[in-house]
């Protein structure tokens, strides 16, 4: 999967599900935007469908330390790469 493809979708999540827009790529989301755990594990959620399989336990323990757009970027990347 391309990058621009995985910033439009997740850019697309933040805005209809977190009304967020045009989130800066390193600013914390935690400060910036009050992005918590809540958020975070709804956004993992719409990732998993995005990808079109379940993350294990580890790949959701590691998505937990992300805390900016490009860090959320790298990792679906990461994801998507490592699955095809």
């Amino acid at each position: 999967m391309e990058r621009k493809e995985i910033e439009k979708h997740i850019l697309r999540i933040f805005h209809d599900e977190f009304e967020i827009e045009n989130p800066e790529n390193d600013i914390d989301l935690r400060e910036a935007y009050g992005f918590d755990s809540i958020d975070a594990i709804e956004l993992l959620a719409e990732i998993e469908v995005f990808l079109g399989f379940e993350l294990t336990l580890d790949e959701k323990k590691q998505a937990m330390e992300i805390s900016t757009l490009g860090q959320i970027y790298d990792y679906v990347e990461n994801l998507s790469n490592s699955r095809d």
